[in-house]
């Protein structure tokens, strides 16, 4: 017996939504997995060549630790404005909001600015020999990672400093908060490997 499908009138229900319920926030555990393996592949390549290397690092002296442990302090304490910030786009405020994004877009540039004298103090090349390769390779990961959130951020900070907004930007900024965290967390990996793991 055929019946006839319902029709469900769907007009009532949101447009966005915070956390699981968003696709956004999908998205963004999809690519903070994705990235996080490219990380975790990196690392293990840092400690086969390790392995495999008569001394390590290769001819070339550790890495001065005062701008990496200064980009860690920093680093952690940028966590602060992020998680204030996802706060107030969950209530949509739109004033903290604001200002929230404009104090991450400055730690992010600030991090960046710091991230220039790190690379300035690794003592070593990218193309000096495969220790200078594979630590490159992790600074240049997380660089990336902390430019392209920084702009995220900007743009987020622009947005909320113009015209009207759909309530799903709000979510777009607690999105883009969470993310920060990955950012923050990846950071920390990196640090140990390429500014400890040269001294063990």
């Amino acid at each position: 017996m055929n019946r006839e499908p319902e029709i469900i009138d769907a007009a009532a229900l949101p447009t966005h939504a915070f956390g699981p319920s968003s696709p956004t926030w999908w998205g963004t555990i999809g690519m903070i997995v994705i990235e996080g393996m490219l990380f975790a592949l990196t690392i293990m390549s840092y400690f086969y060549l390790r392995s495999q290397a008569p001394a390590w690092p290769l001819r070339a002296p550790p890495p001065d630790l005062l701008w990496g442990t200064l980009n860690t302090g920093l680093m952690l304490l940028s966590g602060l404005p992020n998680a204030w910030t996802k706060r107030w786009a969950e209530r949509f405020d739109h004033r903290r909001v604001r200002l929230g994004l404009w104090l991450c877009t400055l730690s992010g540039l600030l991090l960046l600015a710091v991230r220039v004298a790190e690379f300035a103090t690794l003592n070593v090349r990218w193309d000096d020999n495969a220790y200078g390769s594979v630590v490159w390779m992790l600074m240049g990961l997380h660089t990336t990672h902390l430019l392209t959130d920084t702009y995220n951020t900007a743009v987020l900070a622009l947005l909320f400093s113009g015209g009207p907004l759909e309530c799903k930007r709000y979510v777009d900024v607690s999105e883009n908060s969470g993310y920060w965290y990955f950012v923050v967390a990846s950071w920390l990996a990196v640090y140990a490997v390429v500014f400890w793991g040269a001294r063990i």
